[in-house]
């Protein structure tokens, strides 16, 4: 741990030192970063309600994010949150990369925290629109 060098003398005498400016975020991130928690709330109140215990939710491991891990009986279900204006816009947005992304961050999960009583483990999508009810695609793709 470093030491502050003008530890013990009075405010007045210290010198000055330059302030840490926090950078400001862009208006349009923080307006993505809320639609997405919007989104991820809304899907998970939407599995909740079709019988699934919420596991986590926007869990992070070095190779990926999963945005909500459930569980119903011995099902897992890894499930990819996408919010768009339409919902068929919303199912077109999951590429191959974020695939192969969600699928490495599942075997991260099943490396932390086992795969006890689970016989299925599945890769759902909930798709969000405005207006509209959360439309939930099981086994929304398949990994190799």
């Amino acid at each position: 741990m470093a030491r502050r060098v003008d530890r013990g003398l009075p405010k007045a005498t210290r010198a000055a030192r330059p302030q840490r400016q926090k950078r400001e975020a862009r208006p349009e991130k923080v307006v993505a970063f809320r639609l997405g928690i919007s989104a991820e709330s809304r899907a998970a109140a939407f599995l909740i309600a079709k019988g699934f215990r919420i596991l986590a939710r926007r869990w992070k491991s070095p190779v990926g994010e999963i945005d909500i891990v459930a569980r119903r009986r011995s099902l897992l279900v890894f499930a990819e949150v996408k919010a768009r204006n339409d919902l068929d816009e919303a199912a077109e947005s999951i590429n191959p990369r974020q695939q192969r992304r969600i699928a490495a961050a599942a075997e991260a999960w099943l490396a932390a925290y086992g795969s006890d009583g689970l016989r299925d483990i599945r890769f759902d999508a909930v798709l969000v629109a405005p207006g509209k009810l959360p439309r939930h695609i099981p086994g929304a793709f398949e990994t190799s």
